[in-house]
């Protein structure tokens, strides 16, 4: 069956990716409605819970950074595997995966344990809301040992060219916590904890989901009985995973450092900011969904040796990707105010909203081609590429260039225009970087 699959791809292989992208996009958008959830529930319980879960967001995001990056790794060996039509290395490539996330899990439940209240301290939580936050938090790294799991599970199904199944299992669940979230809440009264349990059960009830299709849908087979540990398996995910994940916390600090910039020319400046950098990181999904589609298709074609495929589909991917983000961007720059009105109905905040909208358009076009050759590489099992992409675009342009701009005393806009300028240094270093292999596979 995995066969026929890959034959399917091979015939057609744009078809193909958007086969595997548009699910992955409705998945996504269902991860970014948990936080949406759980912020809209909370949020009637006053400013102290809203904070709790503001305080918490840093550690929730370092977790699904590992998550992605675990992820990556994981479905980057399995559909390298799958195109070298080794199926039992692929299930091996699997149950590693799983096991690599039940240790992370672990890791992070025991520190976690012991540090959360320090380290809430520390980020300025105090008095009531530290409590809360020490309360949801506490609560979500129970289910950590159900979430890790399944992120590497929803990687086994896209590894093997399967994006519905995790599709619908993320929709379930997300119906599930937007069912329990009041009850927990309000109904039983655990307030802030509430919320905690409500998202920990969504988790488990997506962990069951997911070793029940392993069973009955998926076509690699994970017995432990046949696990073979190998340090060459190991070694080849976290050599996608763990700069897939620095990849992501990169981006968490360059948020930090923008925020205090933005922050230094008032309350008005940074809200803005906040709902402006909301609206993009939904506008990018098409784009963040072909590049994890495109991982795919580039793994099982680079472990064929169907290097001309390989090709076509990153060229037809990239070119596509551009022609969606031009679109969208027109949208957005045109009608700002009507799409941020979704967050905000004050008038200043969608003026000055808009603004930001407006300028970081023009960095969609650079993004998009970096994004996408960024997931081509970690296709073929190279994680560096695509870390040293993002860390010219955050940490050694636009980072440098801000800081340099505020200082000569230009206006809030700068923060984003340097952003503009980072894009396109980083997406010509995915060009080049792209080309030398591409040329590679060549000879």
């Amino acid at each position: 069956m995995l066969n026929h699959r890959l034959k399917k791809f091979k015939k057609n292989p744009r078809k193909a990716l958007w086969k595997l992208s548009f699910p992955i996009m409705i998945a996504m958008l269902v991860q970014a409605l948990y936080n949406i959830v759980d912020t809209a529930f909370v949020g009637r319980l006053g400013a102290e819970a809203i904070a709790a879960l503001t305080f918490a967001f840093p550690i929730m995001f370092i977790l699904i950074s590992i998550n992605a990056g675990l992820g990556a790794g994981t479905n980057s060996r399995i559909s390298r595997y799958v195109g070298e039509d080794k199926i039992k290395g692929a299930e091996n490539a699997a149950m590693h995966g799983i096991i690599l996330s039940i240790i992370f899990a672990s890791l992070i439940f025991f520190s976690g344990s012991f540090f959360l209240r320090y380290l809430f301290s520390v980020a300025g939580a105090e008095g009531i809301t530290l409590t809360y936050a020490v309360d949801y938090m506490g609560i979500i790294l129970i289910g950590v040992f159900f979430m890790f799991p399944a992120f590497v599970f929803n990687s086994i199904f896209a590894g093997q060219g399967d994006t519905k199944t995790p599709m619908k299992i993320q929709v379930s669940s997300l119906i599930l916590n937007m069912i329990l979230d009041p009850i927990f809440i309000y109904v039983l009264g655990y307030g802030v904890k509430g919320a905690a349990i409500a998202t920990s059960i969504a988790f488990f009830f997506g962990f069951l989901m997911y070793i029940y299709y392993l069973k009955k849908r998926s076509l690699l087979k994970i017995d432990f009985k046949e696990f073979k540990p190998s340090a060459f398996i190991m070694k080849q995910i976290m050599k996608v995973g763990f700069p897939a994940s620095i990849m992501m916390l990169l981006m968490s600090f360059y948020m930090f450092v923008s925020n205090r910039l933005i922050a230094s020319f008032g309350v008005k400046y940074i809200a803005s900011a906040g709902l402006a950098f909301r609206l993009d990181s939904i506008s990018v999904l098409p784009i963040v969904a072909m590049s994890i589609g495109l991982m795919t298709l580039v793994g099982m074609f680079y472990g064929a040796r169907r290097y001309d495929l390989l090709k076509d589909i990153i060229k037809y991917s990239v070119k596509k990707s551009i022609m969606i983000v031009i679109v969208v961007g027109t949208f957005l720059f045109v009608f700002p105010s009507f799409f941020l009105k979704i967050f905000t109905s004050e008038k200043e905040l969608l003026s000055i909203g808009s603004q930001f909208v407006r300028v970081l358009v023009f960095a969609y076009p650079f993004m998009a081609v970096s994004t996408l050759i960024a997931r081509a590489l970690q296709g073929m099992g190279k994680g560096i590429p695509g870390l040293v992409i993002n860390l010219t675009r955050f940490i050694l342009v636009s980072i440098p260039l801000a800081i340099l701009a505020i200082t000569l005393g230009y206006n809030h806009l700068s923060v984003i225009v340097s952003l503009v300028i980072g894009s396109m240094a980083s997406s010509i270093v995915a060009v080049i970087w792209i080309r030398k292999k591409l040329n590679r596979l060549n000879t």
